[in-house]
């Protein structure tokens, strides 16, 4: 079955929390195509001055983390299970925005950039071609995804949607296009998914702390709930290799993390020990940053398809 859920005073908010009452509850196996704002509640293209000062969607509060759409149930989803969520489509709007600069962390200090007014890149966008351009003619190559994507801890209360966790939430992760199934561990019953932070393009690290952050018109997920794949943080599939994602005060944190799941994946996929598991993946595995940004930071580990025959 097919469901759409659109922004609006139901299914906005800016927080993950289990005690958040679900929109929609869904079958396994069933398709949600979603409408999002971007990351700022926005309510329209940046319009000139600061940036601060924007105008944004009524249901904006002031202690509001990024702008979700959710949550979703998943009618039989229980902590433990895995939830498998394919990401079916994602368009862009036809406008986005990029910040740097210009607010006190510890990311601008080093750059030297935090005191000031910073930047703002005011993007035109076009998802025919593909194609963003800035106001000052830079262009650059749309490849859109979602960063937030995830579920609430187990833990009552409400919870910032700033940093990623094993549950997913703010992972940043420009891998995840259209094309790919994300595999999370699943912490509350009926899963309680939500999604937002649409991005345009980005780099590993988006080292600027946004990327072009842009509503999106569509984002398609389908999903299911898995008993035969248990994972302890994100796992995924792209259309080229197997991503495991780790989350940690440290890069090295993020790292150890994101290999501690791919030397289980290499297991299970090759049927070998944890010291082959270790060998191989260090001649086929790579590891790179996903953000370092989001007070959380993230690392991932990448194994090509057909890396090891």
């Amino acid at each position: 079955m097919r469901h759409t859920l659109e922004p609006g005073d139901d299914t906005l908010h800016g927080h993950f929390s289990p005690d958040l009452a679900p929109v929609l509850t869904v079958d396994p196996g069933d398709t949600v195509t979603y409408r999002t704002l971007d990351c700022w509640w926005s309510a329209g293209p940046y319009q000139g001055g600061p940036h601060r000062d924007r105008p944004r969607a009524p249901q904006y509060q002031p202690d509001c983390g990024h702008a979700l759409t959710g949550p979703v149930a998943v009618r039989g989803a229980r902590a433990g299970q895995t939830l498998e969520v394919r990401v079916d489509a994602i368009v862009p709007a036809t406008w986005g925005t990029t910040v740097a600069g210009g607010w006190p962390s510890a990311f601008n200090e080093r750059y030297g950039v935090d005191e000031g007014e910073g930047v703002v890149h005011a993007w035109e966008l076009d998802p025919v071609r593909m194609v963003g351009r800035n106001q000052h003619g830079h262009t650059v190559t749309l490849r859109p995804f979602m960063g937030v994507l995830g579920m609430p801890p187990a833990e009552p209360g409400r919870h910032s949607t700033i940093p990623p966790r094993p549950c997913g939430g703010n992972l940043d992760c420009k891998e995840l296009t259209a094309g790919s199934t994300l595999l999370l561990p699943i912490p509350v019953d009926g899963a309680l998914f939500s999604v937002g932070d649409g991005h345009a393009a980005q780099g590993d690290g988006e080292i600027g702390g946004t990327a072009i952050e842009c509503p999106m018109d569509e984002v398609t997920l389908t999903f299911d709930v898995r008993d035969d794949f248990p994972v302890t943080g994100p796992v995924a599939r792209t259309a080229d290799a197997w991503l495991t994602l780790g989350v940690g005060a440290t890069v090295d944190d993020a790292v150890f993390m994101a290999l501690d799941s791919m030397l289980t994946l290499v297991q299970r996929s090759y049927g070998v020990s944890r010291p082959d598991a270790v060998a191989l993946a260090s001649v086929a595995v790579d590891v790179r940053v996903t953000q370092i940004v989001n007070q959380t930071v993230g690392a991932h580990a990448v194994l090509r398809h057909g890396a090891v025959r």
